[in-house]
């Protein structure tokens, strides 16, 4: 009788870990995530405004609701870091922050920078939260104008 319950209880055991390594959810994805990084803006590099705003990272929203980027932010491998304000990017919408200066709207944002921030030799973008969890993050080689993340 005891040979029955000790197997009995091993196998009821094995069952529940089994089922709760079945259960543990995956990492979820970030609703918001890094879609496109355009990092060698056309023509020679001026470091004029327009040449600047050439260089772009777009955000893309893959929820249907609204989410609230405060505090979130996005940075290269040298530390160069955009940090989002009161900000509220709708459900299936995407934002541009440009490298260069301009006046900030729902479709784009400006880092207000007079150097160029994306390499062109190869580089990555980091979007965190304002935990400084990861959120999403795209890296590139040395080749073409952009990248799709």
């Amino acid at each position: 009788m005891k040979r029955l319950v000790v197997t009995g209880a091993v196998a009821i055991a094995g069952a529940v870990a089994a089922g709760l390594l079945a259960a543990a959810p995956a990492e979820a994805a970030s609703p918001v995530q890094i879609y496109r990084v355009y990092f060698n803006s056309p023509g020679t590099d001026t470091r004029s405004n327009a040449s600047l705003n050439a260089e772009w990272v777009q955000l893309y929203n893959t929820s249907t609701t609204s989410k609230q980027l405060k505090g979130v932010t996005l940075r290269d491998k040298s530390g160069h870091t955009y940090t989002f304000g009161s900000f509220t990017l709708k459900g299936h919408k995407s934002v541009y922050v440009h490298t260069g200066r301009g006046t900030n709207t729902a479709t784009n944002r400006y880092w207000g920078s007079k150097a160029y921030i994306w390499n062109n030799t190869g580089d990555t973008a980091y979007l965190r939260y304002p935990s400084g969890a990861a959120a999403d993050s795209c890296s590139w080689g040395g080749s073409g104008s952009s990248k799709y993340c």
